[in-house]
């Protein structure tokens, strides 16, 4: 392994603070696109006349 010298604790921890922030946004941003989906299909379902064409694409 490279020899990180006498901060090699801090470099670590701050990868892993990285990744773990880079998770918590992917985990959010799926999450809110999946919550934000089923808005809109309720809002569909609730006026049907200003639900988008059939052959529309997203």
């Amino acid at each position: 392994m490279i020899d990180l010298g006498p901060h090699a604790v801090f470099i670590v921890w701050a990868y892993v603070g990285v990744a773990l922030g880079i998770a918590g946004l992917i985990g959010w941003t799926l999450f809110d696109a999946r919550r934000t989906a089923s808005e809109l299909s309720q809002l569909e379902a609730r006026d049907p006349r200003r639900q988008r064409p059939a052959d529309a694409t997203p």
